[in-house]
């Protein structure tokens, strides 16, 4: 019961991560998907022409800086692909 408390408390919904990196990537095209349907374990293609030029861990970071310190917390795991648009 502690486990499952634990989860609702720490989950973070799809639409909030979507909106948390277009907040910050505007032109970005985000799929995401909830890979083991817990709530807990994403997976985000994210599409921006900001990408451009940069190496894929810098667009790696820029998308975790978007989640403002959620990753981790209330964001248990997000795997990323990105792709410039």
């Amino acid at each position: 019961m502690v486990n499952r408390l634990y989860e609702l408390i720490m989950a973070m919904d799809l639409k909030e991560i979507e909106s948390l990196i277009k907040e910050a990537l505007t032109d970005a095209t985000v799929e995401i998907q909830d890979l083991a349907g817990d709530g807990n374990h994403y997976s985000a293609t994210v599409t921006s022409s900001q990408f451009s030029g940069k190496s894929k861990i810098e667009q790696h970071k820029m998308v975790y800086n978007s989640l403002k310190g959620k990753m981790g917390n209330e964001l248990h795991a997000l795997a990323i692909k990105t792709k410039e648009q």
